[in-house]
């Protein structure tokens, strides 16, 4: 069998749903999600925050000393 008849084939047999079956479909598939609490939401933004914090302190001392590299440079270069 060649590859199109077999992509006919399988195109073929794809069920077609109604939107209401696919809200149904939708709404089962949500029920399965398990949803995090009210404090693991919490905890999480407050890892977020420390996070941000945490890289944005360690790219400012990153970038306050290659300034005082490029100054360095730059004043030997006068």
């Amino acid at each position: 069998m060649s590859v199109s008849a077999k992509k006919n084939m399988s195109a073929q047999t794809v069920a077609k749903t109604t939107p209401l079956e696919f809200i149904r479909q939708v709404q089962a598939e949500t029920k399965k999600v398990v949803w995090p609490t009210r404090r693991e939401t919490i905890m999480t933004g407050v890892m977020v925050v420390i996070m941000t914090t945490l890289l944005g302190l360690f790219f400012f001392i990153v970038d306050t000393g290659f300034e005082a590299i490029v100054h360095l440079l730059l004043s030997l270069a006068k």
